[in-house]
Protein backbone atom coordinates (compact mmCIF):
# COMPACT_ATOMS: atom_id res chain seq x y z
CA UNK A 1 0.00 0.00 0.00
CA UNK A 2 1.20 3.39 -0.70
CA UNK A 3 2.29 5.94 1.84
CA UNK A 4 -0.69 8.89 2.55
CA UNK A 5 0.25 12.20 0.81
CA UNK A 6 -0.27 14.21 4.03
CA UNK A 7 0.81 17.21 2.76
CA UNK A 8 -1.85 16.75 -0.46
CA UNK A 9 -4.92 18.39 -1.14
CA UNK A 10 -7.90 16.14 -0.25
CA UNK A 11 -9.87 14.75 -3.00
CA UNK A 12 -13.78 15.15 -1.45
CA UNK A 13 -16.71 13.07 -3.40
CA UNK A 14 -19.63 15.36 -2.78
CA UNK A 15 -23.39 14.23 -3.20
CA UNK A 16 -25.75 17.09 -4.74
CA UNK A 17 -28.80 15.01 -4.79
CA UNK A 18 -31.29 13.04 -7.82
CA UNK A 19 -31.79 16.44 -9.07
CA UNK A 20 -32.85 19.03 -7.30
CA UNK A 21 -30.41 21.86 -6.31
CA UNK A 22 -32.86 23.02 -3.60
CA UNK A 23 -31.49 19.55 -2.20
CA UNK A 24 -27.72 20.15 -1.70
CA UNK A 25 -26.56 20.40 1.88
CA UNK A 26 -24.68 23.02 3.46
CA UNK A 27 -21.88 21.22 3.87
CA UNK A 28 -22.10 20.25 0.14
CA UNK A 29 -22.44 23.84 -0.92
CA UNK A 30 -18.92 24.56 1.42
CA UNK A 31 -16.84 22.12 -0.19
CA UNK A 32 -18.15 23.18 -3.63
CA UNK A 33 -17.56 26.97 -3.23
CA UNK A 34 -14.21 26.19 -1.36
CA UNK A 35 -12.89 23.57 -3.98
CA UNK A 36 -9.74 24.62 -6.01
CA UNK A 37 -10.94 21.96 -8.74
CA UNK A 38 -14.86 21.00 -9.40
CA UNK A 39 -14.50 17.86 -11.55
CA UNK A 40 -17.73 15.77 -12.82
CA UNK A 41 -19.04 13.27 -15.40
CA UNK A 42 -19.42 14.75 -19.38
CA UNK A 43 -21.73 12.61 -21.76
CA UNK A 44 -19.77 13.28 -25.37
CA UNK A 45 -22.05 15.25 -26.40
CA UNK A 46 -21.23 17.88 -23.98
CA UNK A 47 -24.04 17.33 -21.05
CA UNK A 48 -23.48 17.11 -17.56
CA UNK A 49 -26.51 16.25 -15.11
CA UNK A 50 -24.25 16.72 -12.11
CA UNK A 51 -22.89 19.65 -13.55
CA UNK A 52 -26.44 21.64 -14.19
CA UNK A 53 -27.67 20.49 -10.49
CA UNK A 54 -24.78 22.30 -8.74
CA UNK A 55 -24.53 25.28 -11.71
CA UNK A 56 -25.78 27.99 -9.03
CA UNK A 57 -22.82 26.47 -6.16
CA UNK A 58 -20.17 26.59 -8.53
CA UNK A 59 -21.41 30.07 -9.90
CA UNK A 60 -20.82 30.72 -6.35
CA UNK A 61 -17.70 30.02 -5.74
CA UNK A 62 -15.47 31.44 -3.13
CA UNK A 63 -11.98 30.38 -4.59
CA UNK A 64 -10.99 33.18 -6.61
CA UNK A 65 -9.33 30.70 -9.28
CA UNK A 66 -11.66 27.71 -9.24
CA UNK A 67 -11.05 25.55 -12.74
CA UNK A 68 -13.22 22.82 -13.59
CA UNK A 69 -12.65 19.46 -15.24
CA UNK A 70 -15.08 17.73 -16.93
CA UNK A 71 -14.63 13.33 -17.22
CA UNK A 72 -16.04 12.90 -20.89
CA UNK A 73 -17.52 9.15 -20.24
CA UNK A 74 -18.33 7.60 -23.42
CA UNK A 75 -22.24 5.64 -23.65
CA UNK A 76 -20.65 1.88 -23.90
CA UNK A 77 -21.09 -0.57 -21.51
CA UNK A 78 -17.70 -2.30 -22.11
CA UNK A 79 -15.96 -1.78 -18.70
CA UNK A 80 -12.37 -1.37 -20.07
CA UNK A 81 -13.28 1.56 -21.94
CA UNK A 82 -14.68 3.34 -18.62
CA UNK A 83 -11.90 2.10 -16.77
CA UNK A 84 -9.22 3.99 -18.68
CA UNK A 85 -11.65 6.82 -18.66
CA UNK A 86 -11.66 6.55 -14.51
CA UNK A 87 -7.74 5.81 -14.92
CA UNK A 88 -7.07 9.26 -16.93
CA UNK A 89 -8.89 10.91 -14.63
CA UNK A 90 -7.55 9.90 -11.43
CA UNK A 91 -4.25 11.21 -12.69
CA UNK A 92 -5.42 14.58 -13.45
CA UNK A 93 -6.97 14.58 -9.87
CA UNK A 94 -3.87 13.21 -8.58
CA UNK A 95 -1.94 16.13 -10.12
CA UNK A 96 -4.05 18.99 -8.88
CA UNK A 97 -3.75 16.93 -5.06
CA UNK A 98 -0.32 16.51 -5.89
CA UNK A 99 0.12 20.19 -5.62
CA UNK A 100 -2.08 20.78 -2.26
CA UNK A 101 -5.41 21.54 -4.05
CA UNK A 102 -8.63 20.39 -2.82
CA UNK A 103 -10.60 18.59 -5.78
CA UNK A 104 -14.44 17.66 -5.48
CA UNK A 105 -15.98 15.91 -7.72
CA UNK A 106 -19.88 16.34 -8.20
CA UNK A 107 -21.51 12.88 -8.09
CA UNK A 108 -25.44 12.99 -8.30
CA UNK A 109 -27.62 11.44 -4.94
CA UNK A 110 -24.74 10.14 -2.50
CA UNK A 111 -21.26 9.00 -3.51
CA UNK A 112 -21.18 5.56 -2.15
CA UNK A 113 -24.85 4.50 -3.11
CA UNK A 114 -24.21 3.43 -6.80
CA UNK A 115 -22.11 6.58 -7.37
CA UNK A 116 -19.37 6.81 -9.78
CA UNK A 117 -17.25 8.28 -7.23
CA UNK A 118 -16.50 4.92 -5.98
CA UNK A 119 -14.26 4.32 -9.03
CA UNK A 120 -12.47 7.21 -8.28
CA UNK A 121 -12.12 7.10 -4.27
CA UNK A 122 -10.50 3.06 -5.53
CA UNK A 123 -7.88 4.49 -7.17
CA UNK A 124 -6.83 7.32 -4.78
CA UNK A 125 -7.55 6.54 -1.09
CA UNK A 126 -4.53 4.78 -0.62
CA UNK A 127 -2.68 8.36 -1.47
CA UNK A 128 -4.51 10.84 -0.45
CA UNK A 129 -6.75 12.24 2.17
CA UNK A 130 -10.88 11.78 1.14
CA UNK A 131 -13.82 13.70 2.15
CA UNK A 132 -16.81 11.96 1.47
CA UNK A 133 -20.21 14.33 1.65
CA UNK A 134 -23.23 12.16 2.17
CA UNK A 135 -25.88 13.27 -0.44
CA UNK A 136 -29.81 12.82 -0.77
CA UNK A 137 -30.13 9.62 -2.72
CA UNK A 138 -32.95 9.16 -4.99
CA UNK A 139 -34.71 6.58 -3.25
CA UNK A 140 -34.74 9.20 -0.35
CA UNK A 141 -36.09 11.73 -3.34
CA UNK A 142 -38.34 9.01 -4.80
CA UNK A 143 -40.48 8.08 -1.43
CA UNK A 144 -40.80 11.62 -0.58
CA UNK A 145 -41.94 12.33 -3.94
CA UNK A 146 -44.44 9.61 -4.34
CA UNK A 147 -45.67 9.43 -0.67
CA UNK A 148 -44.77 5.97 -0.26
CA UNK A 149 -42.92 5.26 3.33
CA UNK A 150 -40.09 2.95 2.90
CA UNK A 151 -41.06 1.55 6.44
CA UNK A 152 -42.85 1.51 9.23
CA UNK A 153 -42.87 -0.85 12.16
CA UNK A 154 -41.43 -3.99 11.46
CA UNK A 155 -41.41 -3.53 7.63
CA UNK A 156 -37.82 -4.55 6.08
CA UNK A 157 -37.20 -2.85 3.15
CA UNK A 158 -34.70 -4.13 0.22
CA UNK A 159 -32.48 -2.28 -2.48
CA UNK A 160 -31.42 -4.49 -5.67
CA UNK A 161 -30.21 -3.30 -8.91
CA UNK A 162 -32.38 -4.20 -12.01
CA UNK A 163 -29.37 -5.68 -13.40
CA UNK A 164 -29.99 -8.86 -11.04
CA UNK A 165 -30.62 -11.76 -12.51
CA UNK A 166 -34.39 -12.81 -12.31
CA UNK A 167 -34.10 -15.67 -9.88
CA UNK A 168 -32.56 -12.47 -7.17
CA UNK A 169 -35.41 -10.44 -7.97
CA UNK A 170 -38.08 -12.28 -7.49
CA UNK A 171 -36.74 -13.60 -4.46
CA UNK A 172 -36.28 -10.12 -3.27
CA UNK A 173 -39.93 -9.11 -4.17
CA UNK A 174 -41.15 -12.19 -2.42
CA UNK A 175 -39.15 -11.82 1.23
CA UNK A 176 -39.54 -7.75 1.71
CA UNK A 177 -42.30 -5.63 2.21
CA UNK A 178 -40.72 -2.98 0.50
CA UNK A 179 -38.45 -2.83 -2.42
CA UNK A 180 -36.19 -0.27 -3.95
CA UNK A 181 -35.99 -1.47 -8.06
CA UNK A 182 -32.45 0.98 -8.76
CA UNK A 183 -31.68 1.61 -12.96
CA UNK A 184 -34.32 -0.27 -14.57
CA UNK A 185 -33.60 1.08 -17.63
CA UNK A 186 -33.57 -1.43 -20.38
CA UNK A 187 -34.89 -4.13 -18.28
CA UNK A 188 -37.73 -2.58 -17.68
CA UNK A 189 -40.25 -4.49 -19.62
CA UNK A 190 -39.04 -7.79 -18.28
CA UNK A 191 -39.30 -6.08 -14.81
CA UNK A 192 -42.67 -5.29 -14.96
CA UNK A 193 -43.30 -8.95 -15.60
CA UNK A 194 -41.43 -10.38 -12.53
CA UNK A 195 -42.92 -7.47 -10.64
CA UNK A 196 -46.38 -9.15 -12.29
CA UNK A 197 -45.07 -12.58 -11.51
CA UNK A 198 -44.76 -12.30 -7.50
CA UNK A 199 -48.01 -10.49 -7.38
CA UNK A 200 -46.66 -6.52 -6.45
CA UNK A 201 -47.57 -4.89 -9.41
CA UNK A 202 -50.78 -3.30 -7.18
CA UNK A 203 -47.27 -2.18 -4.75
CA UNK A 204 -45.62 -0.59 -7.28
CA UNK A 205 -44.93 2.61 -8.69
CA UNK A 206 -42.40 4.09 -11.22
CA UNK A 207 -40.23 7.03 -11.01
CA UNK A 208 -37.92 9.02 -13.70
CA UNK A 209 -35.79 11.68 -12.98
CA UNK A 210 -36.80 12.27 -9.60
CA UNK A 211 -36.04 15.57 -8.46
CA UNK A 212 -35.68 17.02 -12.06
CA UNK A 213 -37.75 19.16 -14.54
CA UNK A 214 -38.61 16.27 -16.57
CA UNK A 215 -39.54 14.11 -13.90
CA UNK A 216 -42.32 11.31 -14.13
CA UNK A 217 -44.21 9.12 -11.65
CA UNK A 218 -46.09 6.92 -12.50
CA UNK A 219 -48.76 5.33 -9.52
CA UNK A 220 -50.58 2.04 -11.96
CA UNK A 221 -47.41 1.15 -13.72
CA UNK A 222 -49.87 -1.70 -15.87
CA UNK A 223 -50.02 1.51 -17.48
CA UNK A 224 -46.21 1.48 -18.41
CA UNK A 225 -45.29 0.90 -22.13
CA UNK A 226 -42.99 -2.64 -22.33
CA UNK A 227 -40.19 -0.42 -23.29
CA UNK A 228 -36.40 0.28 -22.36
CA UNK A 229 -36.76 3.64 -19.98
CA UNK A 230 -33.93 6.31 -19.20
CA UNK A 231 -31.00 5.43 -16.88
CA UNK A 232 -32.29 7.41 -14.38
CA UNK A 233 -35.45 5.53 -13.14
CA UNK A 234 -36.42 3.05 -10.20
CA UNK A 235 -39.21 0.98 -9.03
CA UNK A 236 -40.24 1.72 -5.71
CA UNK A 237 -42.65 -1.27 -4.14
CA UNK A 238 -44.57 -0.39 -1.01
CA UNK A 239 -46.03 -2.98 0.92
CA UNK A 240 -47.74 -0.13 3.24
CA UNK A 241 -51.38 0.99 2.76
CA UNK A 242 -51.70 3.42 -0.16
CA UNK A 243 -50.58 6.85 1.06
CA UNK A 244 -51.07 8.34 -2.44
CA UNK A 245 -53.62 11.24 -2.69
CA UNK A 246 -56.66 9.71 -5.19
CA UNK A 247 -55.79 13.24 -7.40
CA UNK A 248 -51.99 12.26 -8.61
CA UNK A 249 -53.20 8.61 -9.24
CA UNK A 250 -52.37 8.11 -12.81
Amino acid sequence: MAALNKTSGTFYGVGIGPGDPELLTLKALRIIRQCDLITYLRSERGHSMARDIASAAVSAATHPDQKEYAIIMPMCETREVANAVYDEAARVIADHLDQAQDVGFLCQGDPFFFGSFAYLHDRLNDRYPIGIVPGVTSINASSALSGKPLGLLAENLAVISGRRSDEDILHTLSHFDNVAIMKPGRRRSELLQLIAQAGRTQDACYLEYAGQEKQKIIYDISLLDAQPGPYFSLFLINRSRDYTPSSKKS
